[in-house]
């Protein structure tokens, strides 16, 4: 599986994670290219439907990246987002994926290295895993 790279869908609260990548790729931290960076308006309006269409249009792996709880511009966002992903990881095995597949880090504006740390380690952990297997198609349209 050397050939094997992953292909990796970050939801990103507008507020805080993605001036944390903006910072780590001005900082020219070194990270992995394999991920896709999609901005939302809030780590709280993720829905299931969001990360499931994300693995039936081909991710390997998805990642949710919120403020830190007392930090979110919409004051509980990102604990509605812990329960949902909470509930998204136990739905996920009856699909046939691995819960593993499916992270959520709270990373602040000011945190470039632990976003491309956390990023890193994600990659690692999802290329052990493989490529995930093609999962029902209806959920992809």
């Amino acid at each position: 599986m050397t050939d094997f790279e992953p292909k990796i869908v970050v939801f990103c609260c507008n507020w805080c994670s993605p001036a944390g990548t903006d910072l780590a790729g001005s900082s020219e931290l070194k990270s992995t290219p394999y991920s896709r960076i999609i901005k939302i308006t809030c780590t709280g309006r993720i829905e299931p439907n969001f990360i499931l269409r994300a693995f039936a249009k081909g991710a390997d792996g998805v990642i949710i990246a919120g403020c830190h709880p007392g930090d979110c511009h919409y004051i509980s966002g990102n604990l509605k987002a812990r329960r949902i992903i909470a509930l998204t990881k136990n739905l996920l095995p009856q699909l046939g994926i691995e819960p593993e597949r499916l992270r959520l880090e709270l990373i602040s504006t000011s945190e470039a290295p632990k976003f491309q740390l956390a990023a890193d380690e994600f990659i690692d952990e999802v290329t052990k895993l493989g490529p995930l297997r093609q999962i029902n198609k209806v959920m992809a349209k």
